[in-house]
């Protein structure tokens, strides 16, 4: 079976062609950063805007990338939430018109589930079950996967995500969007010793995570230097390097706790934020500690992708799930939990 996955979530254009016998037929990514930086985050009405002019031609390239036409789709997957609801709408109705074009099925995909499915595209994809750390834009999610469909969230964050805490911290280092590339490219030429920020919720029990206190900490930090006239270039990479390294502290303390209140040993890590090589670092030591093994998707994949919801999208097709004709899904808010078994 042949899916075209759409994805249109947020800042990122998103197309790939899955075949189930063969794999990973191509793939193609447009990113709004350059247009969203102006304005040092998401423009919605830009977003949605630019998703219309960009989705086509993309899908056109993969086609052409794979050597396939239209005709030889046999579904289409989109993402149909959470996320920006004018954006997901570019998708949902793109997937829904050319679907209905084609007489083929179309299914509207979780953007969670796509992330957390995303390590399956790779050679050595993990077994079930396993632990995932979500972190991706506005998420931060530690869930227990038994299986496609058999989520158990484990913990979450109760307010700020990590992806939104590195972009507060990096406007307040004046630094550019997206905010975690700049915050830990600055906090590699920074002192590890100067100064230490709080782990948040880490000396409590539970697997939720807070990272708005640490905002606050941040900012507080930066405007004691300014008032000290101490807040030069070396100061403010030794502040992101403290931020960052209390948000990988974070998530591996946090990790640790979730593979030993699971006892499993496979921790899935996805989402933009698992590109982190500071937060990888740490994750491999920890699950070396426990004879655990750690998966990633490839870089590309980390970040919102078309690849990920035709995975997604395609083993659920499969199990012969879609939408009814003309009943389209733009989902802001949807609950990973609430996903039943395919």
């Amino acid at each position: 079976m042949r899916v075209l996955g759409i994805e249109t979530s947020c800042d990122e254009t998103g197309v790939a062609l899955f075949d189930t016998e063969r794999g990973l037929a191509a793939d193609a990514l447009h990113s709004q950063i350059a247009m969203h930086a102006e304005y040092g985050g998401v423009v919605p009405e830009l977003a949605s805007r630019d998703h219309t002019r960009r989705l086509l031609p993309l899908i056109q390239r993969v086609l052409d990338d794979a050597g396939a036409s239209r005709q030889d789709l046999d579904a289409i997957a989109y993402t149909a939430g959470p996320g920006l609801v004018g954006a997901l709408m570019v998708g949902a109705s793109t997937a829904h018109g050319m679907a209905r074009a084609l007489g083929i099925p179309v299914l509207g995909v979780h953007h969670m589930e796509g992330h957390l499915l995303a390590p399956m595209l790779e050679d050595n994809p993990p077994d079930f079950p396993f632990v995932a750390l979500l972190v991706s834009g506005g998420h931060t999610q530690l869930v227990e996967v038994a299986g496609i469909g058999r989520y158990r969230l484990l913990g979450e964050s109760v307010d700020d995500a990590a992806g939104e805490a590195f972009d507060k911290a990096a406007k307040m280092l004046d630094l550019d969007y997206p905010g975690g590339p700049a915050v830990a490219r600055l906090a590699e030429m920074g002192d590890p010793g100067r100064l230490r920020f709080p782990r948040p919720m880490t000396d409590r029990p539970g697997l939720d995570f807070s990272f708005s206190g640490l905002k606050t900490h941040t900012l507080t930090a930066i405007r004691q230097l300014e008032t000290e006239g101490a807040l030069d270039d070396q100061a403010r990479a030794d502040v992101a390097r403290a931020f960052e390294d209390a948000v990988v502290d974070t998530l591996a303390i946090k990790c640790r706790r979730a593979l030993d209140a699971t006892g499993l040993k496979r921790l899935v890590v996805a989402g933009g934020v698992s590109a982190n090589h500071r937060l990888r670092e740490r994750l491999e030591r920890e699950a070396t500690k426990r004879e655990a093994r750690v998966y990633y998707p490839r870089g590309r994949f980390c970040t919102d992708n078309g690849a990920m919801i035709a995975y997604a999208g395609a083993q659920r097709l499969h199990a012969g799930e879609h939408d009814e004709p003309g009943q389209m899904q733009a989902v802001p808010r949807w609950p990973l939990e609430t996903l039943g078994k395919p």
